[in-house]
């Protein structure tokens, strides 16, 4: 007898529907799985037979033949033993069943229990989109599953549980417990900026990038709290709306890292990797494709503390996903684009030993050390750097006032009104930050006076801007001004952008 039953699958951020096509014929007992299975594929040929005779039902001891259509697409992951183990149950006529509106995912343990399985989201919202009416899914997965309207999740602890659900036995309602989509206003982090003590110059530099999703640089001594004002960021940075929360959930179902008590992103992603990993941990890909560093970043801030200890080819492959804002892995099977909208924040010592330029302790390298140190990251790499700003050592005076800084929840404020300015201003762009600004936008939107042109020419004799940098500047000035409530941009405005592009001399 012949059954097919449905599933999905993930390539990168798209789904496919598959056919779980099972066949039973006569011949010698025997469990073929063909379609371009992987390995933990293949391996549902055990865990499905102990599944169904530790459920109560009998296997079949016959030439049994698996096809997962489209047989070009590779098949990844265990979600396959439910259909599987259904339409074996189907085909072998233990259970009669229509199930060409209904999707099944699943991995199956020995004992016919289910298991939680990555990338939920995406697969049942692709359902809701091709008309199924239900997705059955492992319980632990049924509040991902709700957040898709439409469609019935039906969470399942097991094999038996389906079987007595599809016979009439034991009706399982749908998961009703939806999760909130609305972005939480107050959130609590680890790190607010009104515990940093001094770093004022540092601090403002990060409102500034916060407002026009600007990258930045921060050079300074070790211990000068250059990581913690890279984690205060995230505190400053306005919610995730509607469609970004759903972005980051479908990004991080897929790869399996959604918090297991609630599986949705409420919060911007900071991902600080170390500085060991690979080129394909960092942009993504390997032998499977799979997201980076950057794509995990989407939406949020992707911090590379001690940025000359990065490997090289590592960091020139930022330099695409900074440009486009997506990321693009060509393999010979095809290529695969996953989104990487992120805010690329860089911290670096001034040298080797770190106390380049310090006032208390004396710095021990050699000016060919110090040269060396820097060249390891490119002119070009730097170009795409926005906001460069010294963190220098905090004084004693200063580390033991008791008096508290200016709360984050205060700056998130402005810098979401100068969010929200931007917005208004490219409503019909495509685009919806100052750092996402194409030419034709920056020479819409960012005139100067006469003034303004007289100190652009200064600053671009002085420092010889490339193209890039001279339009990344006025995209810069056209922030401070949105953070200082002007629709034009000012002199003063202009100047301050300056003088964060000054150390640019360094490279």
């Amino acid at each position: 007898m012949l059954a097919s039953v449905k599933s999905a699958t993930n390539i990168g951020l798209e789904v496919i529907i598959v056919d779980v096509e099972v066949d039973i014929a006569s011949g010698l007992p025997s469990l073929t799985i063909v379609g371009l299975p992987d390995a933990a594929c293949q391996e549902a040929k055990d865990r499905v037979r102990a599944a169904i005779k530790n459920s109560g039902f009998s296997f079949p001891q016959r030439r049994i033949t698996v096809n997962l259509a489209p047989a070009d697409i590779k098949k990844e992951g265990p979600a396959y033993d439910l259909p599987i183990a259904l339409g074996i149950l189907a085909a072998s006529g233990q259970l009669f069943l229509d199930a060409s509106r209904m999707l099944l995912l699943g991995e199956l343990s020995l004992d016919g229990s289910l298991r939680h399985t990555r990338g939920i989201l995406p697969m049942v919202a692709k359902a809701r989109e091709a008309d199924f009416t239900s997705a059955f899914i492992p319980s632990p997965d049924a509040r991902e599953a709700s957040l898709i309207p439409g469609i019935d999740a039906i969470p399942l602890t097991s094999l038996k549980e389906l079987i007595e659900h599809l016979q009439g036995e034991k009706i399982i309602p749908p998961h009703k417990e939806g999760l909130e989509l609305e972005p939480e206003v107050d959130v609590a982090y680890d790190c607010d900026l009104a515990y940093i003590k001094g770093q004022e110059h540092a601090k403002r530099a990060l409102e500034i990038a916060a407002a026009g999703g600007h990258n930045i640089l921060m050079i300074g001594p070790p211990g000068s709290g250059k990581t913690m004002l890279a984690r205060s960021l995230p505190s400053i940075l306005p919610p995730l709306d509607f469609e970004e929360i759903l972005e980051s959930t479908k990004i991080y179902s897929i790869v399996g890292l959604l918090p297991p008590d609630e599986p949705l992103m409420r919060r911007r992603p900071f991902r600080s990797p170390h500085y060991t990993i690979s080129q394909a941990g960092l942009i993504g890909g390997g032998h499977t494709i799979h997201p980076g560093e950057v794509s995990l970043a989407h939406r949020g801030v992707l911090f590379l503390d001690e940025l000359p200890e990065f490997g090289h080819v590592s960091l020139e492959a930022l330099r695409q996903p900074l440009e486009d804002r997506k990321v693009t892995i060509s393999r010979a099977q095809g290529s695969l684009t996953f989104p990487a909208s992120f805010m690329l924040v860089c911290a670096m010592n001034p040298c080797p030993c770190g106390y380049y330029g310090d006032q208390v302790k004396e710095c021990r390298c050699s000016p060919s050390d110090i040269l060396r140190y820097r060249k390891r990251i490119s002119g070009p790499l730097l170009d795409r750097i926005d906001i460069f700003v010294d963190v220098p050592r905090v004084e004693y005076e200063k580390l033991s006032d008791d008096r508290l800084g200016e709360e984050s929840r205060i700056v998130s404020a402005r810098v979401k009104r100068a969010r929200d300015m931007q917005r208004g201003r490219f409503e019909e762009k495509g685009i919806n930050l100052n750092s996402e600004m194409r030419p034709s936008e920056v020479r819409k939107f960012c005139p100067l006076d006469l003034e303004g042109k007289s100190l652009l020419k200064a600053a671009h004799q002085r420092f010889n801007f490339s193209a890039r940098g001279f339009h990344r500047l006025l995209k810069l000035s056209c922030t401070i001004a949105d953070l200082d409530g002007s629709d034009s941009i000012l002199p003063h405005h202009l100047a301050e952008a300056i003088q964060y592009r000054s150390t640019l001399e360094l490279t």
